[in-house]
């Protein structure tokens, strides 16, 4: 996992999808369209999206980790906390869902690491990194808009 703000993507030689993925966040308006944007076919790509931030007991909020691809999240309005698990510490709420390349876990205990993600600010997070993301910083409900950049991981010089 990497948290650091944009300024300092520069200090990270992750490779040529790491440069695409700032060029990409770099020049992405607060003002951008909710929706995916392709950034080098289907190996990197872009969610924005809106939503209201939420407490980590909220059964909307979801605890998930990634193996084919790599989050790099990053608040564009409002601001949000992502819990963050290592993924050996939980157990599985069922099967590894290749297809959506997702597996979801259960939540037990609040996270001892909890990133406050706010306009500027990055989180890489790994598939050893169970995130709980939408969670309110100061106020249950506050809206939030972000973005998600997936990277294939074969595309990262880790």
């Amino acid at each position: 996992m990497i948290v650091d703000h944009i300024n300092n993507w520069k200090q990270y030689s992750l490779g040529e999808a790491w440069e695409k993925v700032f060029h990409f966040l770099e020049n992405l308006s607060v003002d951008a369209d909710e929706k995916e944007y392709p950034i080098d076919w289907d190996e990197i790509f872009a969610r924005v999206m809106s939503y209201q931030t939420k407490e980590d007991t909220d059964p909307q909020a979801v605890l998930e980790a990634h193996r084919k691809y790599a989050d790099v999240q990053m608040a564009l309005v409002g601001s949000e906390r992502i819990a963050v698990y290592p993924t050996h510490t939980l157990g599985s709420k069922g099967d590894y869902l290749p297809e959506r390349d997702v597996e979801f876990f259960e939540y037990e205990i609040p996270a001892g690491l909890q990133l406050s993600m706010h306009p500027g600010t990055f989180a890489l997070l790994l598939p050893q990194d169970a995130h709980m993301p939408g969670l309110f910083t100061e106020t249950k409900g506050a809206e939030v808009k972000k973005v998600v950049v997936k990277v294939l991981l074969e595309r990262l010089t880790l």
